[in-house]
């Protein structure tokens, strides 16, 4: 199997990220390009530039988990992109979509939940279900797709008060779960919806960054309530990974209705 698309240009981003100075590499003239050269790159994972090229030009086939590993370390890459640049490295695995809808056991324990919003989410961020709490908090966007509100809707821009960040993340999970499903049909549209709708979505996803958040801050500005805080958990489910709970628990001066 040749070298996926998406894992040459993945390697391409990551490479004009290092600076080489930082990797102990000596100044060697002007660079057209910032970053490491693909020959520097090599060098520092042990193998052939021969080898390296190909890769990214995608004449490569099957890249073992041991080149991976050295490409990863002499990228710096976290584990989160590792794990990325193995799943890219991998053959794409069987369309695996997410359910239509929660468990019914989700719906009752999101009913248990009364003093802090939570929704049934997917990868894709479609929400399946959400409490009254969270119904409150997000107003419309609790029954759509919070990606895709994020950057068309207009009234997001003023609701998230670090829009800036929030976009970043999402583009960034969205390009993880890209990797993992490049076969699924909703995830393909969904990025090439969002990639032709919005600038901001389309510089964000050349950036090739990925991510994968368990839990921080929400910052949000309320109609109503004014400026929200909350610290957000993201709760994968066994038996669907790719359905989570989040839950927002309120910060300390962040004052909910009782529903």
């Amino acid at each position: 199997m040749a070298v996926r698309a998406d894992l040459a240009e993945f390697l391409k981003s990551r490479r004009a990220r290092v600076d080489p100075r930082e990797s102990g590499l000596p100044a060697s003239g002007l660079r057209r390009v910032p970053g490491l050269r693909r020959s520097e790159l090599a060098h520092l994972a042990g193998i052939s530039a021969e080898y390296y090229q190909r890769l990214e030009q995608r004449r490569a086939a099957n890249p073992s988990t041991e080149v991976l590993d050295c490409l990863a370390s002499a990228l710096r890459l976290d584990s989160v992109e590792t794990e990325h640049l193995h799943a890219l490295a991998r053959p794409p695995r069987a369309t695996e979509t997410a359910a239509p809808a929660p468990r019914p056991e989700l719906l009752r324990m999101l009913d248990l939940i009364d003093k802090a919003p939570a929704l049934v989410i997917t990868d894709l961020f479609d929400v399946l279900a959400a409490n009254p709490l969270a119904h409150y908090v997000f107003g419309p966007m609790a029954d759509e797709n919070m990606a895709r509100a994020l950057f068309s809707d207009p009234v997001a821009r003023d609701f998230y008060r670090d829009w800036d960040d929030v976009a970043a993340a999402t583009v960034a999970q969205l390009r993880r779960v890209a990797g993992l499903y490049p076969a699924d049909p909703a995830t393909i549209a969904l990025v090439d919806e969002l990639s032709t709708g919005s600038t901001e979505f389309a510089a964000l996803w050349r950036s090739g960054d990925v991510e994968r958040r368990t839990h921080g801050d929400k910052l949000v500005r309320h109609p109503q309530s004014g400026d929200l805080s909350f610290s957000y958990e993201n709760l994968e489910l066994p038996g669907d990974p790719r359905q989570r709970i989040v839950t927002f628990t309120p910060d300390p001066g962040t004052a909910l209705p009782v529903l």
